[in-house]
């Protein structure tokens, strides 16, 4: 595509623009939504250290999803912009925990602990029917996700409304692993995006575990 840049600019500040404009209630039940199936599909994350992000601009607000993996024994990280051009580092977060205000106006956790986060909790801009994520053009979470190894599992979440057919991926772009909306849970394979149940996704989860351990002991 020519001027790809500018497409997504164009479809970033629409999408922005919609997302802000869900109202309150919609908000609240569709996050709320999203919040049940993240605990029921994925309850390996109870015993992960987990990043996820500080909600922005009337993003899925994920904290009370915290409170809960927390509550359950996981570790919780918010992300630290270092450089502009270096992968992001995670430092621990708890209720509580001493804040400062970061890259963009945010809240990141002050001088905590720097740890490896084994799963991400990632908020998308938009997101399309290969599993791939629009988010704010500086490219972090892909550097992120290019540099650890093994990868953390990333979860792409979203509303429905921010869906778009084709996001035209580049050789940087990396897919997510799932995708959640209010609608359910979506397992990123070859062909795009599948449905799955919470069960389900535990199992591809349990699976994919044991495929990590294989490889890296």
């Amino acid at each position: 595509m020519n001027n790809w840049k500018d497409w997504r600019r164009h479809q970033r500040a629409e999408l922005m623009v919609a997302r802000e404009c869900i109202g309150e209630a919609d908000h609240r039940r569709w996050s709320d939504a999203i919040t049940g199936m993240l605990e029921q599909g994925f309850p390996a994350l109870r015993t992960s250290t987990v990043g996820f992000c500080w909600p922005h601009r009337g993003e899925y607000d994920p904290r009370p999803l915290m409170d809960f993996l927390q509550t359950h024994g996981a570790t919780l990280a918010l992300p630290e912009v270092v450089n502009k051009h270096e992968p992001l580092r995670f430092r621990k977060w708890w209720r509580g925990a001493p804040m400062k205000i970061g890259a963009y106006d945010i809240p990141v956790p002050d001088n905590t602990d720097l740890v490896t986060v084994d799963a991400l909790i990632i908020p998308m801009i938009g997101f399309d029917k290969l599993g791939f994520r629009l988010g704010y053009g500086s490219g972090y979470f892909d550097r992120t996700l290019a540099a650890m190894n093994p990868r953390p599992l990333a979860v792409g979440v979203a509303f429905e409304i921010l869906r778009l057919e084709n996001l035209h991926p580049h050789t940087h772009d990396i897919p997510m692993d799932f995708v959640v909306t209010e609608a359910g849970i979506y397992h990123v394979t070859r062909t795009g995006l599948k449905p799955v149940s919470a069960g389900q996704c535990a199992d591809i989860l349990t699976t994919r575990a044991g495929k990590i351990r294989e490889t890296y002991g």
